[in-house]
C-alpha cells in the first residue's frame, strides 16, 4: 500500500511532459510509428480549415472550391461547371500575365507585401518571348470581355471576382451575376476558338 508521499510523488512524475498520445500508432515495442505526428498534424489543420470555412461561409465541405469566391459560387449553384473552368483558366492567364511580367499581383491576399518587386531591367529573350505572349493573352482576353454587351461592367465584375477574390461578390445581385455570367461564357467560347485555331468573333450571349 502506497503512503500519501509516494502517491504524491506518483501524481507529480505523471503529471511531467507532454501528455501520452493514446491513438498513436506504435510499434510492438511501444515506439510511436514514423509519419504519425505528420499526419495528425494535418488532420488538426485540416479540421481548423473546414470549421473556419464552416464558421465564415457557411460551407461544410472539403473541396478545394470553397477556398475561393469563383469556386463558392460554382458551389452555390450559381454559375455552371463549364463557367467556373473558363474563369479558373482566365485567373491563370492573368496570374501568368503578372508573373512574367514583374508587376506585383493586384490582390493583396495573394501576395507578400515585403517581396513586391519587378523584374530585372535585363531578362533573357526566352522570357521575353513568355511575357509578351502573356500579354498578349492577356489583351485578347480583355478585348474578349469588352466586346460583350456592358462590356466595362463584365470586365470588371469578372475580374473583381476571379483575380481579386472579393468575397462580397458572393452574393451579387442578379444583374451583376448576368454580367459574370455573360463574360464567363464569352471566355470560354473564346477557348474553344482558340483551341480551334480560329482567330476572332462576335459574342453577345448569357
Amino acid at each position: 500500500m502506497m503512503s500519501k508521499a509516494q502517491k504524491l510523488r506518483a501524481k507529480r512524475k505523471a503529471q511531467l511532459g507532454r501528455p501520452r498520445k493514446a491513438e498513436a500508432e506504435r510499434f510492438a515495442c511501444g515506439k510511436i510509428k514514423p509519419g504519425w505526428s505528420k499526419r495528425e498534424s494535418e488532420k488538426e489543420a485540416m479540421a481548423v480549415a473546414l470549421a473556419a470555412r464552416k464558421r465564415m461561409h457557411g460551407l461544410e465541405t472539403g473541396s478545394a472550391f470553397a477556398g475561393y469566391t469563383l469556386g463558392r459560387l460554382f458551389l452555390d449553384g450559381r454559375i455552371t461547371e463549364a463557367q467556373r473552368v473558363a474563369g479558373d483558366d482566365y485567373t491563370a492567364a492573368m496570374t501568368r500575365y503578372y508573373h512574367l511580367t514583374g508587376i506585383p499581383f493586384p490582390s493583396l491576399r495573394a501576395q507578400v507585401i515585403g517581396r513586391v518587386q519587378g523584374h530585372a531591367g535585363e531578362t533573357s529573350e526566352a522570357r521575353h518571348r513568355q511575357a509578351r505572349k502573356a500579354a498578349d493573352m492577356m489583351m485578347r482576353l480583355e478585348g474578349v470581355l469588352l466586346k460583350c454587351d456592358e462590356g466595362r461592367q463584365v470586365k470588371t465584375t469578372v475580374f473583381n471576382v476571379c483575380v481579386m477574390d472579393y468575397e462580397g461578390l458572393r452574393m451579387m445581385p442578379e444583374p451583376q451575376l448576368l454580367w459574370l455570367k455573360r463574360g464567363l461564357s464569352a471566355l470560354l467560347f473564346d477557348k474553344g476558338l482558340r483551341e480551334h485555331g480560329e482567330k476572332d468573333y462576335s459574342f453577345n450571349q448569357e
